[in-house]
């Protein structure tokens, strides 16, 4: 376990903002990259009237299964960190 607790600046004990903005790119770009897949069959279903429920249904699956990968993603970072 390390000596000093993740995201707090030892010398100053104050929040590291600088890791923290690090820590949060790769998760921004992660939910973004799920968003941008989800807006596809949104738009379809939006503008398209034939398959409206099924592609409903396909956006709340993307959504699903992308947010379960983001969380998977935070909790795994989270153990790495607390290491």
């Amino acid at each position: 376990m390390s000596k000093s607790p993740p995201f707090i600046d030892q010398p100053s004990s104050s929040l590291n903002t600088d890791q923290i903005i690090q820590e949060a790119i790769p998760l921004v770009k992660l939910i973004g990259l799920v968003a941008l897949v989800a807006l596809f069959p949104l738009g379809v279903a939006i503008l398209g009237e034939y398959f409206l429920r099924l592609f409903m249904l396909i956006a709340q699956f993307v959504l699903a299964v992308g947010s379960a990968i983001v969380l998977l993603y935070v909790i795994t970072r989270g153990i790495q960190l607390a290491e």
